[in-house]
C-alpha cells in the first residue's frame, strides 16, 4: 500500500478550512487505497521519517515551518523521486528558504481583499489530459481567492488551469492574460503538483474539486 504524509503546520495565516481538508483527503486516500498520515510536526521531515512515503501533501501550510535539517530532508526526498503536492496557501510557506520555490513552483504574493476576497470567476483548462483536470468543465466556474504570485511560474512548470481575469475584479493587481492557478512540474526525479484553489470548508465537499485534488495527489504518487 502506498503511503503519503499530509502536513498542515502553520506559523503564518491559519485557514479555518484545514480540518475539513484533512477529513476530505483522508476519505479520498481511503477510497484510493492509500494510507495517509497527518502531522503538524516538522520533525517528520528527516531522511528516515520520509522513507516510508511516496509523497508529501502540504495542505494550507504557511510561514516558515521547517528548520534547516528538515528542509534538506524534504529537498532530498523530492529530488530523489518522492512526490510533492501543495494546496492553496502552501505557496505562502517557507519564505526564508529559496529552494522551496523550485519545489512548489511559485510563491503567493496577494489576492483581492475585503469584499473582493472571494469571487466567482471562470477557469480555463489548459491540459485536459492531466489526472487533476481530466473531466473538468471548460470553462469551469469557481469561487475562491484568486492568488497572484511573486513571479509567473509558466517558464518552469506545466500549467494546468488558468483563471480568466476578465471574469472577476482583480482589485488593481492583475497577473495578465495568462494567470496560472494549478500546475505540475518536477524537482530532480520527483514529481510536483500545486493548486491555489481551496479557501473555504465547503469546497472540500464539492465533487469536482475533490476530483481535482486527488487527481493532483495521485499524479505525484505514481
Amino acid at each position: 500500500m502506498q503511503r503519503a504524509l499530509l502536513f498542515t503546520k502553520t506559523t503564518g495565516y491559519r485557514h479555518e478550512s484545514i480540518p475539513a481538508g484533512v477529513v476530505a483527503l483522508r476519505e479520498l486516500a481511503a477510497e484510493a487505497g492509500v494510507e495517509l498520515d497527518h502531522t503538524e510536526d516538522g520533525g517528520s521531515f528527516s531522511e528516515a521519517g520520509l522513507a516510508p512515503y511516496a509523497a508529501t501533501v502540504w495542505l494550507d501550510a504557511s510561514g516558515d515551518v521547517l528548520d534547516g535539517e528538515q528542509r534538506a530532508a524534504l529537498a532530498g526526498f523530492v529530488r530523489g523521486g518522492g512526490g510533492f503536492a501543495g494546496i492553496h496557501s502552501a505557496s505562502d510557506a517557507e519564505w526564508s528558504w529559496p529552494e522551496f520555490e523550485q519545489i512548489i513552483g511559485a510563491r503567493f504574493l496577494s489576492h483581492p481583499n475585503d469584499a473582493l476576497q472571494l469571487q466567482s470567476a471562470q477557469l480555463r483548462v489548459i491540459d485536459p489530459s492531466h489526472p487533476s483536470t481530466r473531466g473538468l468543465p471548460d470553462p469551469w466556474t469557481w469561487t475562491d481567492e484568486w492568488y497572484i504570485y511573486t513571479s509567473d511560474p509558466s517558464d518552469r512548470v506545466e500549467v494546468l488551469l488558468e483563471v480568466d481575469e476578465s471574469t472577476y475584479d482583480t482589485d488593481g493587481a492583475p497577473m495578465g492574460e495568462r494567470h496560472p492557478i494549478s500546475w505540475h512540474g518536477a524537482f530532480g526525479a520527483g514529481r510536483t503538483w500545486y493548486t491555489a484553489l481551496g479557501h473555504r470548508d465547503e469546497y472540500f465537499s464539492d465533487s469536482r474539486y475533490r476530483a481535482h485534488l486527488w487527481g493532483g495527489i495521485d499524479s505525484v504518487l505514481r
